[in-house]
């Protein structure tokens, strides 16, 4: 199966990273709309536009699903992308619901873009799922553009991170819900403030399952093995990168790509 991709910028690598351990006999699209970035602060006409866009690209590419690795464009443009084009296309949401089903007593705070938060979809699930409203929602758009910069564990990042969660009061909080596939990144510096017993979810290995569940694929039964040498990194067989619709060959970028990937591997099971 051929399967795309897509985010607004690198976040979404950390969903084929997922898929890379899950689902690795596969062949992938990766497409990074690196020209828009961060979706986050755009106007839904513009994320829609986009999604629209890369998704007719992907089409073109001859796959046979997409994954919307990116949770503010699921938010405001999912539902157009599927009433428009016939292929399977799968969306991603904050994993607010295995955070509340997983825990108890204490509260849940759930980090994301300033869109995903605005709109109605996740409001929706907050209705469904959040019964005893134990969910707190926190805007942190600075995340995006550090990570889009590479800068993971710098002072500022610290510094914005802490200055982002001062108004709460951390001991309340049981776990933390990354909202956007960008967040992967910054797995320990959400470990060093919040401590070792909060718990950090995402809906990556989630979304590669329910995608395995449409395309009936297998699951491999070495998910867990590491990925460290170069050609399991950027498995240049099976794996193809479009930065805003631009083939991605050159030695620079694919040493940037690298880097990505050795860092989400690195944080993948904190």
């Amino acid at each position: 199966m051929k399967i795309g991709i897509f985010d607004s910028g690198i976040g979404g690598l950390s969903v084929l990273h997922e898929a890379m351990h899950l689902l690795p006999d596969q062949e992938y699209i990766f497409y990074a709309d690196t020209e828009h970035v961060p979706y986050g602060l755009k106007t839904p006409e513009q994320i829609t536009g986009y999604a629209k866009e890369i998704t007719q690209f992907l089409i073109g590419q001859g796959v046979d699903a997409i994954v919307v690795a990116c949770n503010t464009a699921t938010s405001v443009a999912i539902r157009e992308l599927r009433r428009t084009f016939d292929i399977p296309i799968l969306g991603m949401e904050p994993a607010v619901k295995p955070a509340v089903e997983g825990t108890e007593g204490k509260r849940i705070m759930v980090i994301a873009t300033p869109v995903t938060i605005r709109e109605d979809k996740l409001k929706d699930l907050l209705h469904r799922v959040d019964e005893n409203h134990r969910v707190d929602l926190l805007a942190m758009p600075r995340l995006v553009e550090f990570a889009e910069r590479e800068e993971f564990e710098s002072s500022e990042v610290y510094s914005y991170i802490e200055e982002q969660f001062s108004g709460f009061d951390k001991d309340e909080y049981c776990a933390l819900v990354l909202g956007c596939t960008h967040f992967n990144y910054f797995k320990p510096a959400y470990r060093k403030y919040f401590g070792s017993e909060t718990l950090l979810i995402d809906g990556n290995r989630g979304t590669v399952r329910h995608l395995a569940d449409v395309l009936s694929l297998n699951i491999s039964q070495d998910f867990d093995n590491q990925i460290r040498d170069e050609h399991n990194i950027l498995c240049p067989h099976n794996i193809r990168y479009f930065f805003s619709g631009k083939k991605i060959s050159d030695e620079k970028t694919l040493k940037h790509l690298k880097r990505l990937h050795l860092r989400l591997e690195e944080v993948r099971n904190i």
